[in-house]
């Protein structure tokens, strides 16, 4: 049986902890990305230049050697190689030993003298991540970039991030180590080593998931708006959980936009406008409540719902909400339960004809609709005196789900 150490090596060699430095030195082999491995040239001890998972697993299976240590960069839990290299040593034939490092995140808050227990950490390193909506919700952002620091400035800048303070670590632990502090605005022209990590700080986070904000809190148009009491049993019906994805057609202004996106905040949400004006006005309200996992779509549905056939979409919305159809309701449902037969939909309508066609177009798929008709009214002063103020009556159409 093969011994096989995967070891995390910190930041470079002056951070290697004792317990990885005597693995390395009782291995017949070291094998690890060139510039892990090329840190222990020095010892004599033969090394592969190898990091996947498939290519080190043949080179150890055809080596004579019986002891082997497998380097990682940083911590072995923390976005770490070392869980390919599990899975691919995870058989009898081998007897696997995992050896903990410092991780970049605690060796970047050390040095920058701030406690990290409260810290949220994410990586945008081959992976997609969600930075605006972990940096609203917390204090403390930790980021592993992947290199794509000025991306990163950009979506924060447009989620009104900008002058939010980001401290940034280059090349921790190694020659060339650089430690600063800037604004999230000055990301955007920043040039530096992939080997970078930022801690984002909201000195307001705010992880709130509000229903019914107040109309006035929106920067409204001409465009229609969803009122808030409304908007409030529409977001019940829809029902939307932290990691779903959700589509908004007809968006407005983006009111239920926004508060879908708060609800669903892991998740990816798309606003469907045709009117220009309407789109840039969810763009600005998007700013506003600092939302960065929506994509603003112009054009109408279904034909922009197309999109969601394409292998890169990657999407699979959850839940939609219809507040217009411009007379292609039937179509329009009948495209989003092809996308997703288990999709949650709701219908917003003030005419009675749009009711019963929301109502065909449902049922049509074998969809029961269940409808909920509000009147609201709100108080308004008229002197020294209030008096209340009826909104037009509104129906909300739903249906759909896995227990259907």
């Amino acid at each position: 049986m093969k011994k096989i150490y995967i070891a995390g090596i910190g930041m470079s060699r002056k951070t290697v902890t004792a317990e990885v430095m005597e693995a390395v030195l009782s291995s017949d082999m070291i094998i690890g990305a060139p510039r892990m491995a090329g840190e222990f040239s020095d010892t004599g001890i033969p090394y592969e230049t190898q990091y996947q998972p498939e290519a080190v697993g043949k080179i150890v299976d055809s080596s004579s050697g019986r002891t082997f240590t497998l380097l990682v960069s940083g911590d072995t839990g923390f976005y770490s190689g070392a869980k390919g290299l599990l899975q691919r040593f995870s058989s009898e034939d081998y007897d696997v030993e995992v050896l903990p490092g410092i991780s970049s995140m605690s060796y970047f808050f050390a040095k920058a003298g701030i406690p990290w227990q409260d810290a949220v950490h994410i990586s945008c390193h081959g992976r997609s991540c969600n930075v605006v909506e972990y940096v609203r919700r917390n204090k403390y952002t930790f980021l592993l970039t992947g290199n794509d620091i000025q991306n990163i400035g950009k979506t924060l800048c447009q989620a009104g991030f900008g002058n939010i303070t980001v401290k940034y670590g280059e090349n921790l632990g190694m020659e060339g180590q650089n430690i600063g502090q800037i604004t999230a605005r000055e990301l955007m022209d920043m040039v530096v080593s992939p080997l970078t990590v930022l801690l984002l700080i909201n000195p307001e986070p705010d992880a709130s998931v509000p229903s019914g904000i107040p109309d006035s809190s929106f920067i409204r148009g001409k465009i229609p708006m969803t009122k808030a009491p409304v908007r409030s049993v529409i977001m019940s019906r829809l029902a939307l959980k932290p990691g779903e994805n959700f589509i908004d057609i007809g968006a407005g202004t983006g009111s239920v936009t926004v508060e879908g996106a708060l609800a669903c905040w892991k998740g990816k949400v798309c606003a469907i406008e045709r009117n220009p004006e309407g789109a840039a006005l969810i763009r600005k309200n998007c700013s506003k409540f600092h939302i960065g996992n929506v994509e603003i779509i112009e054009g109408s549905a279904p034909e922009e719902l197309e999109q969601f056939d394409h292998p890169e979409k990657k999407v699979i919305p959850d839940a939609a909400f219809i507040g217009g159809s411009a007379g292609k309701m039937e179509a329009i449902v009948e495209r989003l339960l092809e996308i997703n037969p288990n999709m949650r939909i709701v219908i917003s309508a003030i005419a009675l004809e749009s009711v019963a066609s929301a109502m065909d177009a449902l049922s049509s798929k074998a969809v029961d609709p269940e409808v909920i008709q509000i009147s609201a009214a709100s108080s308004m002063k008229a002197g020294k005196l209030h008096m209340m103020k009826a909104e037009n009556p509104i129906f909300i159409i739903s249906g759909g789900g896995i227990d259907e």
